[in-house]
């Protein structure tokens, strides 16, 4: 069994910085001002939400597999169960 490292990428790589300027940095320049647009427009509630959103992001772009993970998640063919699906079978949905 296996863990995922607590700071960094299996491959050695450091995390994008959950900063607003780590997140901007990371993106590609065609995401960048999309992410700036929804950082400006959050309130207090939500920025958080938006800054988590776009890091993951970020962090997608960045991974060597991004775009086969992103095409699997979007077209349903990833392995595992969805998390909504667990959450109906547990009554939580």
């Amino acid at each position: 069994m296996s863990a995922a490292p607590v700071h960094g990428h299996h491959d050695g790589r450091k995390p994008v910085p959950r900063t607003q300027d780590g997140v901007a940095a990371a993106l590609p320049s065609a995401q960048r001002m999309e992410f700036y647009r929804e950082m400006g427009e959050a309130d207090d509630e939500t920025i958080g939400g938006v800054l988590r959103r776009w890091w993951l992001r970020a962090e997608l772009y960045r991974d060597p597999e991004g775009d086969r993970i992103h095409t699997a998640v979007q077209t349903g063919t990833t392995p595992g169960t969805p998390a909504s699906a667990v959450l109906r079978r547990l009554g939580a949905l």
